[in-house]
């Protein structure tokens, strides 16, 4: 395969991760990492490199539509990237130490349970107390509905910022923005309403890479070749995802962010325990 060709495949395989990873907040990362290692060979270390590139890509282009939309919560994401940067800088320390079928294996296993967990939809109170956290800080807010704007209470932020570390973490880990994460906890959790939670992870997943992306630089494993074309595929992606969340259904997103994320853990998981990553 020349390097054209190789190129262009990387170019659609991103466009199409940026694509799922602006609908459901998961960061092209999370596809694109596995496409690269398991269908192109990639090395798991390149790939999460690349991966994080993109990332920041799918932020930067989701996150401003997002925005001015009035979906995403600036003031949820502002407050818990304090706990995702720190995280993301410990988990890239810890990276170059731990063994690729390690690294599989927990990306996978983090991804099933991901899924698992996005398809159980959270019960929800309109009668429920406001956590006294989120109206000090004025985290409750709302988003654009059909009929109007529909507010909501964020609850559990204590939770929910410690969470946001391992999420952090995982991210600098795996190469990912861990987006997936940052959903449920926010999702599950901290009970913001799923179109929020995914816009607001798109806005903070770019910060998380960005905290991790200069110690893959500087370990060498972030290649000009490899990223620009997984840069400018998740970009524009992301950016045609961006367009589609406004009027997309709930549940189908769910079922979108829980499939896509199984299929690609259980690769991850049976590849790494196999060797067929070496």
């Amino acid at each position: 395969m020349n390097v054209l060709v190789f190129s262009g495949i990387v170019f659609a395989v991103s466009a199409l991760a940026g694509f799922l990873g602006s609908l459901t907040g998961l960061g092209g990362g999370v596809v694109v990492t596995p496409v690269l290692t398991l269908a192109l060979g990639v090395d798991l270390h390149y790939a999460m490199g690349a991966s994080l590139v993109s990332v920041i890509a799918t932020s930067s282009g989701a996150a401003a539509a997002y925005v001015k939309e009035g979906y995403s919560n600036i003031r949820v994401g502002m407050f818990l990237e304090v706990a995702t940067t720190i995280g993301a800088v410990v988990g890239a320390i810890l990276m170059a130490s731990v063994p690729v079928e390690a690294l599989a294996v927990t990306f996978g296993a983090v991804l099933l349970y991901s899924a698992w967990l996005a398809l159980k939809e959270p019960k929800r109170s309109a009668a429920r107390e406001a956590d006294a956290l989120a109206t000090r800080l004025k985290l409750n807010s709302s988003y654009p509905g059909p009929d109007g704007a529909v507010t909501y209470l964020v609850t559990r932020v204590k939770t929910g910022f410690g969470l946001m570390f391992g999420a952090g973490m995982l991210s600098g880990l795996l190469g990912i923005g861990s987006g997936a994460m940052k959903v449920i906890a926010m999702d599950q959790v901290m009970l913001i309403p799923f179109k929020v939670s995914t816009t607001t992870s798109n806005f903070m997943i770019g910060v998380t890479a960005a905290a991790s992306v200069g110690i893959y630089l500087g370990k060498g494993y972030i290649t000009p070749g490899l990223a620009m074309p997984v840069m400018l595929g998740v970009l524009a992606g992301s950016l045609a995802g961006a367009r589609h969340l406004m009027g997309a259904k709930t549940l189908a997103l769910r079922r979108i962010f829980a499939a896509v994320i199984a299929v690609l853990a259980m690769e991850m998981i049976y590849n790494g325990i196999s060797g067929g990553l070496k």
